[in-house]
């Protein structure tokens, strides 16, 4: 993590819910630590589609079981199925997203992680959060999500703006950038 990253909480008023974000300066910075952002965007796309390969694999896994649990519960677990996409991607995000690794199977696969604005590691539902405003941006705007990315130093797409979050090069793919 950058030593420009402050992670203290914050002197809350009383009153006052959540944290005072002005102690909390941006993390990476897109100028001064470009490393940090070199070929996010691609690697991001690729990211995606190895996180999805494993969120329909899981999701068959789990109708599968729902079909055979079905078949004891006279029908009952059937009514599950159409719910079973949302929920296994939502879940594969919240947890895969909420270890120390601060990011998913298909981000690790290609040395990336995702933060919070001001450098934290993701928790739960921050992820979920995040999961859930990708599906619905992505439904709406389709692929347009992706053009803000190359327009701003952080390469930040639209849902992580709302969000609050930000994908980075893992330290090591960073100084491997750095040195070059």
């Amino acid at each position: 993590m950058p030593s420009s990253v402050n992670t203290g909480s914050g002197n809350n008023k009383p009153g006052q819910l959540g944290f005072d974000s002005s102690n909390k300066p941006h993390a990476y910075d897109a100028v001064r630590q470009r490393e940090y952002f070199e070929g996010v965007v691609g690697r991001r796309i690729i990211a995606f589609l190895i996180d999805i390969a494993i969120i329909l694999l899981l999701t068959i896994a789990v109708c599968l079981l729902l079909i055979i649990v079905g078949i004891f519960t006279f029908g009952l677990t059937w009514l599950l199925l159409g719910m079973t996409l949302p929920a296994v991607a939502l879940a594969y995000n919240a947890y895969t997203l909420s270890r120390p690794q601060s990011a998913t199977i298909g981000m690790r696969s290609t040395d990336l992680q995702m933060r919070t604005w001001y450098g934290a590691p993701m928790y739960a539902l921050l992820a979920a959060f995040h999961a859930l405003l990708y599906y619905f941006s992505v439904t709406i705007f389709t692929p347009f999500i992706l053009l803000i990315a190359p327009f701003n130093g952080r390469k930040r797409c639209l849902h992580d703006f709302l969000a609050g979050t930000v994908v980075i090069n893992t330290d090591a793919r960073a100084r491997s950038y750095k040195r070059n």
